[in-house]
């Protein structure tokens, strides 16, 4: 059953922006979930320049978009991408709650609140790793 927006999709041009734009839409929203969890503000730490989050946000930035990445090459329709890459999202979140858990001797969010780079670094490598493990089981 083709509906409207099938049709729509079958334009590789329209195809290209729709999935860009899905994505854009929902990186701002799981970037939202990401700030509501952290101890810290995001784009109020990247603004007064600390670079252990910008590190640390750009990872996730990073991870999120390669999670749609390998959704959408993937699946043959704009949903199947989008509830794949929301089920890989959650599978990344839960990884950054396990890796906040596992590390004991300091808080994350502290450290790379307080501007450590070298705890910014690893979670930006942690969250990049992740998204192409996770990538690799929706494909």
């Amino acid at each position: 059953m083709d509906t409207e927006v099938d049709k729509m999709l079958g334009n590789p041009y329209l195809a290209s922006l729709s999935y860009v734009s899905v994505t854009v839409l929902a990186l701002l929203v799981f970037l939202f979930i990401f700030e509501l969890v952290t101890r810290y503000q995001c784009w109020q730490e990247i603004r007064k320049g600390n670079l252990a989050v910008a590190m640390a946000t750009g990872g996730k930035i990073f991870g999120i978009c390669n999670l749609f990445r390998f959704s959408i090459e993937a699946n043959d329709t704009i949903y199947h991408s989008i509830v794949w890459s929301a089920f890989g999202y959650a599978v990344l979140l839960a990884a950054y709650f396990l890796f906040e858990f596992l590390t004991p001797v300091f808080r994350i969010d502290e450290e790379i609140q307080r501007g450590n780079r070298a705890v910014g670094l690893i979670a930006m490598i942690i969250s990049v790793s992740l998204s192409y493990v996770i990538g690799a089981t929706i494909s």
